[in-house]
């Protein structure tokens, strides 16, 4: 325990000068609890306000269109849609928000490209979805510090009638030879730093897949330097592969309706990256109450590492 916390105590300075430092959310969901807190002037992010402002840049994975128009789709079970109005508490909060999900599409493509315009009304720029198909594989490109860093989303839970087309509005699928093509561009485009941001992987389950495993590996073996997950509505493992890191779900972030105890607990990620690729990183837990609020948990073990390896036991809680 005191060689973990140690860890903990040094990551920062791991970090060299030159360092930027991201967070990645799980799923964001801003309708029903949380939507109807945000309705009477609830803030569902404050209580990880700190910690989302230590970080240059903060991306979460937007598990609903923000619309006023569409219908839902006939053929999903459970289908979402918050208020335009409730993205005024990802401004400040967020810089840009992941639409590579199963929900993007709930309420068809015209409530998909009101979301889009949402966003960039608040100047919460998006990724993994776009007006057509091009627009979706584009990078989301952060530029800190002098470092050049590309974020890739993909959604690859069903239904694909989400995704995007030539001259069609949706989401990016993840099709392996495509995104192993979309690595190697941003690579080739001057990337120092490529993260596939992945919505993939079985509802509830709390190991990654095989699927989940040999696609990792085959974006690190194309050139990713970490790859992140979301989408079951738990969290995974975390593995080193190559002496790049993978965590495979980060679990719910704002999210209300479940009684699993699982999926009442997710993970906020901090990377530190540089030219050399990560050197240190960090989960904080996150327990989801009721209305779908995440409230940071002190004490709590979650993993973490250092450049190329886990800390054994992973690190406490701040």
């Amino acid at each position: 325990m005191r060689y973990a916390f140690l860890i903990l105590l040094m990551l920062p300075v791991l970090a060299c000068a030159e360092s930027v430092r991201l967070v990645f959310a799980g799923d964001v969901m801003l309708a029903d609890g949380p939507g109807r807190l945000i309705t009477a002037a609830g803030d569902p992010l404050a209580p990880f306000a700190a910690i989302l402002a230590d970080a240059d840049y903060r991306i979460g994975n937007l598990e609903c269109p923000l619309a006023t128009v569409g219908k839902p789709l006939e053929s999903k079970i459970y289908d979402f849609r918050a208020d335009p109005r409730a993205a005024i508490v990802l401004k400040g909060r967020f810089d840009a928000m992941s639409v590579a999900n199963n929900h993007s599409g709930d309420y068809g493509k015209a409530a998909f490209l009101e979301t889009l315009a949402t966003l960039d009304g608040q100047k919460i720029r998006h990724v993994g979805g776009g007006r057509n198909l091009a627009e979706a594989h584009t990078p989301l490109w952060i530029e800190k510090k002098g470092l050049r860093v590309a974020v890739l989303a993909y959604d690859e839970f069903k239904p694909r009638s989400f995704e995007a087309g030539a001259d069609s509005p949706g989401v990016a699928w993840s099709e392996d030879s495509q995104v192993v093509a979309d690595i190697r561009a941003a690579r080739a485009a001057g990337a120092d730093i490529v993260i596939p941001f992945m919505h993939w992987g079985w509802e509830r389950e709390p190991q990654p897949s095989a699927r989940q495993r040999r696609l990792a590996r085959l974006m690190i073996d194309a050139g990713a330097d970490v790859v992140v997950g979301s989408h079951p509505h738990v969290t995974q493992g975390t593995e080193i592969y190559r002496g790049r890191p993978i965590i495979y779900s980060l679990g719910n972030f704002v999210f209300d309706g479940f009684k699993l105890p699982a999926a009442k607990i997710g993970w906020l990620l901090r990377l530190d990256v540089d030219k050399h690729g990560v050197p240190s990183w960090l989960t904080f837990a996150a327990r989801i109450d009721e209305d779908g609020v995440p409230h940071p948990e002190p004490g709590a073990r979650t993993p973490c590492g250092t450049r190329s390896r886990l800390v054994a036991g992973g690190c406490v809680n701040p």
